[in-house]
């Protein structure tokens, strides 16, 4: 080969070298991030996933890295260049990697092989078995505010085919959070006859019940009659605003503190009993929720008044001795939120051996607030027993006291699974199955 000829396979060799070195570099440098992630996880006992999340069929994966990009909340990471949930607590089903995939090797699961997740079966119009039930959002296992909404705006599109029927209403909407909302507000814009039910006096369903200055993680949404809204992390008040606002806009009703009691299957409809009245209607969209009963401790002092279940203000707990129950996000929120009050003193029990459940940003809050001495933290603990001024803990084999004033359980809710089956829902347990 001529000397001219070796300059020229060069010219294009030595790029297309200095592009694989770096793209190898690179390769090994995202391998031994996401191995570091995955490794801080297993260690931690961050393992589970607390609802939907992806599962990544490696056979199917080429390492695109699509997913990665994708994944607002950094859970997935490449290793060996094969994508893996290396961070699965901090998943919140957004879906957005599901959708980034260009080799379908991603699928949106419920649950995992050592902890099931129970879901209402409904078929892709959010129908359930049982003819002209729906259920969309947070019940269904979709507690997401994008989705949720989005669900309860195509559940009302199928429910629009039905109406023409000789009953008093096409649809009762049961709940007045984002699925409910939404599904009300395409009820308006397809002028089907409803009423929207909430058993509280106020609209947002769980969000309300978020601690003050909460941000509530959303993304852009498209509601009937509003349109695309365009949200990023906006905190719980706002969002309340904007809902509010909607109201005002739209006219959209709401029969707060109207609690549904009963559902009675009747001839092509059902009846829908509540505290006030009963309703004829020809199909019922279920938007409550999964927090169904709020799930208690089961331990004699339980019901005094200083024990509740959510915290809407922090500041009604100044100079106060609190005591928060659980591990989730709602758990180490509301302690790290009273923590930052005046005079107060914060422990926060849970029964597990680390906080699997919480965000890691939560974790990193609560972490630096222990470190400082704001707030106490017991792991591997249970509430014994409650009195008017003490708490009663089983640690590590030992009972111990702290004084108290106040008691916050959060520890989730009973799925209505009674009431569901009672009026013929199936409800089925997924152990990483769609």
């Amino acid at each position: 080969m001529s000397l001219s000829g070796l300059s020229a396979v060069y010219i294009y060799l030595i790029p297309i070298l200095l592009i694989a070195f770096f793209h190898v570099r690179k390769r090994q440098k995202n391998t031994s991030l996401a191995l570091v992630q995955q490794q801080e996880s297993i260690e931690a006992g961050l393992t589970e996933p607390s609802s939907l999340h992806p599962y990544i069929d490696p056979n199917k994966c080429l390492g695109a890295g699509g997913c990665v990009k994708a994944c607002p909340e950094e859970a997935i990471g490449m290793i060996g260049g094969k994508a893996y949930l290396v961070n699965p607590t901090v998943c919140i089903g957004h879906g957005a990697c599901e959708a980034a995939c260009p080799h379908h090797a991603i699928s949106l699961v419920f649950g995992t092989e050592k902890r099931g997740m129970d879901i209402p079966k409904v078929d892709p119009n959010f129908e359930t078995n049982v003819k002209g039930i729906f259920i969309a959002g947070e019940l269904g296992g979709m507690g997401l505010i994008r989705k949720a909404a989005t669900q309860g705006t195509q559940a009302i599109n199928t429910i629009k085919k039905l109406k023409g029927s000789t009953h008093e209403l096409d649809v009762v909407i049961v709940g007045a959070g984002p699925a409910g909302l939404a599904s009300t507000l395409g009820a308006i814009e397809n002028k089907l006859r409803h009423v929207t039910l909430e058993q509280e006096g106020s609209l947002g369903g769980a969000i309300f019940q978020y601690p003050r200055n909460k941000i509530a993680m959303t993304a852009p949404v498209k509601l009937p009659i509003i349109g695309q809204v365009k949200m990023g992390e906006i905190s719980k008040e706002a969002l309340l605003e904007f809902w509010d606002g909607v109201v005002k806009k739209t006219g959209l009703k709401v029969n707060f503190n109207e609690r549904m009691e009963k559902i009675t299957k009747t001839n092509n409809g059902f009846v829908v009993k509540t505290n006030k009245q009963s309703y004829d209607t020809r199909t019922v969209l279920l938007a409550i929720g999964r927090r169904g009963t709020p799930r208690k401790l089961g331990v004699p002092g339980e019901d005094l008044p200083k024990v509740v279940y959510s915290l809407i203000d922090p500041e009604q707990y100044r100079n106060m001795h609190v005591l928060v129950v659980g591990g989730g996000d709602s758990a180490l929120e509301a302690a790290c939120s009273i923590a930052d009050e005046p005079g107060t003193t914060v422990t926060i029990s849970y029964r597990s051996e680390a906080f699997g459940r919480g965000k890691q940003k939560n974790r990193e809050r609560l972490r630096t607030l222990e470190t400082s001495g704001k707030i106490k933290v017991l792991l591997k603990s249970n509430v014994k027993a409650v009195t008017k001024d003490k708490v009663f803990l089983e640690h590590q084999d030992h009972t111990i006291q702290l004084p108290n004033q106040a008691i916050i359980v959060c520890a989730g809710g009973i799925l209505p699974t009674p009431f569901l089956k009672e009026i013929g829902i199936l409800v089925e347990t997924k152990f990483g199955t769609t």
